[in-house]
């Protein structure tokens, strides 16, 4: 697992980045900057979110900008929303962190793979990465290193920059 450290300075007292909590310790929607402690992924942006049911790490989700709700998948398509990937299980009723730019590990199925350089979409209610689809394609998002299907292989590594989904293609 990776080890993921806040860089904000006026985060004291955080909630660590791979952390849930039945409360929310900061106001969501705050966005914070940080890092990998152990230099794999380098650093990127997380924003304080409201988990939903079934989140698991490395799910991929949509948030609203008013109650900072999450979804799992997206909210139909050809509909932009904000999109995260989750740093923790932030199931229903938890707070967390989602990952919002950087490289981020997400979630998928042992049976899909990923070409590096790929466009990536996710699946309409799993939280999974998938191969792309018209009016469900993840803008600012690319598959980073090459994700074999293989037993066992059921995540991929993602270049995230503040991620949307698609928005009206016609």
């Amino acid at each position: 697992m990776v080890a993921w450290v806040i860089d904000s300075p006026h985060m004291v007292g955080n909630q660590p980045l791979t952390e849930t909590s039945t409360t929310a310790r900061h106001p969501v929607g705050t966005i914070v900057q940080g890092h990998d402690a152990d230099g794999t992924l380098g650093g990127g942006e997380f924003i304080y979110l409201k988990g939903v049911a079934s989140t698991v790490v490395g799910s991929i989700v949509n948030y609203n900008t008013t109650a900072y709700q999450t979804a799992l998948g997206y909210i139909g398509e050809n509909r932009p929303s904000g999109m995260g990937v989750a740093m923790a299980a932030n199931t229903a009723g938890l707070f967390g962190w989602y990952q919002i730019s950087g490289l981020a590990v997400a979630a998928k199925s042992s049976a899909v793979s990923f070409a590096a350089g790929a466009a990536v979409a996710v699946g309409s209610s799993s939280g999974l990465a998938v191969a792309t689809l018209s009016g469900q394609e993840l803008q600012g998002c690319v598959v980073a290193v090459v994700a074999s299907a293989a037993a066992g292989r059921t995540s991929v590594t993602l270049m995230l920059n503040r991620v949307r989904q698609q928005g009206r293609v016609s």
